[in-house]
């Protein structure tokens, strides 16, 4: 076989495998599924939240169980302090909310101990009465990626496997910015509401029937009860839903006119 030749086999296989691993990485393992969780997850923050009325066969919860502020080369944790009443068969995630220069104004170290510390207050709320997953919110700067990164391979590898780690994503990230490709989690929920700058121009892009170009933040979205959004949802994905008050009885009208069954 000639060069040519040999060129245009090298090639042709380099385009076969490029196809596969692209598949792969859309089709990757998603333990929120595997663990059987309802479509519809209600964002309970910090305020008294009382679920135990709303039907745990549709839907879980995914409360406040702590802040965790990176300040200087120290973390600051601030366990919640509102009661949370659920029905013994729901399906909880417990969300850790991340803070940093952003809301400190205060630029942190990042080092590997502040890592450490951050891993072993996550995996406390696993230990909470009947948690079964995880979720980090953390609205990293660029300059604290890496540092994310890291946390969350150190996550994954310490957790059980059968337990789901979740994040969340600012819409732009999903839309054009790449960082979040491979991380090691099960899902990148991208936050569809209070986008700022970014409202109007992501919104038309979804309502054109665009899709999020990273394949983690294909799996479910984020939206806000009180705000307006005239996209379709892809009924396969999981949908999880902020309240920007205690959740009542009456909003499950609210949801059943906005949310498909």
């Amino acid at each position: 076989m000639n060069l040519g030749k040999r060129l245009l086999v090298m090639l042709a296989a380099l385009a076969i495998a490029t196809f596969f691993s692209a598949k792969t990485k859309t089709l990757s393992r998603n333990r929120i599924d595997e663990n059987g969780f309802p479509r519809i997850v209600l964002w309970a923050w910090e305020r008294p939240e009382d679920l135990s009325t709303f039907d745990p066969q549709r839907f879980a919860v995914a409360f406040l169980a702590q802040t965790l502020i990176l300040k200087g080369d120290d973390v600051v944790l601030t366990p919640r302090h509102q009661p949370l009443k659920v029905r013994p068969e729901a399906k909880l995630i417990a969300v850790t909310r991340i803070e940093s220069q952003k809301t400190t104004g205060e630029r942190p170290a990042l080092i590997d101990l502040q890592r450490q510390k951050l891993v072993m207050l996550i995996m406390r709320t696993l230990e909470l009465k009947n948690v079964s997953a995880l979720q980090i919110d953390f609205d990293a700067a660029s300059s604290e990626r890496l540092f994310y990164r890291s946390l969350l391979q150190e996550l994954r590898q310490k957790l059980p496997d059968k337990v789901p780690l979740s994040m969340t994503a600012l819409a732009s990230f999903c839309v054009g910015d790449r960082w979040l490709q491979d991380l090691p989690v099960d899902e990148a929920v991208p936050m569809i509401f209070r986008m700022g700058a970014d409202d109007q121009a992501i919104k038309r892009f979804l309502s054109n029937r665009e899709d999020f170009r990273e394949p983690l933040c294909q799996r479910s979205y984020g939206i806000a009860l009180d705000e307006p959004f005239e996209t379709k949802f892809d009924t396969s994905r999981r949908l999880y839903i902020f309240n920007d008050r205690s959740w009542i009885t009456s909003d499950v009208a609210t949801l059943a006119e906005r949310v498909p069954r």
